[in-house]
């Protein structure tokens, strides 16, 4: 079982949220051509090792978040809002 602790609700099970694929991707303009539509949805690496993930606290917040995991052990290195906006306004608050 993997528990992620979330930046707004605090450490949950992972079955209260709901995978939302490669976190680095950098996704191309709306107007850009197709070629580089399907590089960035379809061509991805299978990384071995440490990886972002982006997650949906679906059963909680709703929030979406940044997860640097470990695809390996399924170790847990950091979690942040995956909005800047959100993290300042977190930051803020402490």
């Amino acid at each position: 079982m993997i528990r992620i602790n979330c930046p707004f609700c605090g450490e949950r099970d992972h079955s209260e949220f709901s995978y939302g694929g490669d976190g680095s991707i950098v996704y191309p303009a709306l107007d850009a051509p197709v070629e580089q539509w399907v590089e960035a949805v379809f061509q991805r690496e299978n990384i071995r090792g440490v990886q972002t993930e982006s997650w949906q606290h679906v059963s909680g917040c709703r929030q979406w978040i940044l997860v640097e995991r470990d695809t390996m052990t399924h170790e847990i290195h950091s979690v942040r809002a995956a909005h800047e906006g959100v993290a300042k306004v977190l930051e803020a608050g402490k």
